[in-house]
């Protein structure tokens, strides 16, 4: 079943525009009808792919490597290896991403704390200024 621009993007919820930028990247590779694209079943999936990919974190280039691996008489088996590097990857670095938000949700709180005793300091010693000067 042949989909066009709009089918896909309506589909997957993305602009026409990305969609062309994938295929200016090579990563689809519609058939064209005079000024029409007409996208194949395998390029659906693609984009469900590179889509999927996207959330997960890899880069266009990273995309662009399983689909050259894709090889369906291998079982597939070199992209599914490749995949798992990828993943364990995008892992260890998300790892290391959340510890950093971790540490900087620390100083923040430390922060705000700090903030609050010296407004609170501040604020004291406002009012006691005044109430020294309502007195003399």
């Amino acid at each position: 079943m042949p989909y066009s621009i709009s089918d896909l993007a309506k589909e997957f919820d993305v602009t026409p525009r990305a969609i062309r930028f994938y295929e200016e990247q090579g990563l689809l590779n519609p058939e064209r009808r005079g000024q029409t694209r007409i996208y194949s079943p395998s390029d659906r999936v693609r984009l469900k792919l590179i889509l999927r990919g996207k959330r997960l974190g890899f880069t266009l280039e990273e995309s662009r490597t399983l689909f050259e691996l894709y090889d369906p008489s291998s079982g597939n088996r070199r992209q599914l290896e490749t995949m798992l590097e990828t993943i364990d990857r995008h892992r260890t670095h998300l790892a290391q991403q959340l510890h950093d938000i971790q540490v900087m949700m620390l100083e923040l709180d430390e922060a705000e704390t700090r903030c609050a005793r010296a407004l609170e300091a501040a604020g004291s010693a406002e009012n006691n200024k005044n109430i020294a000067s309502t007195e003399g």
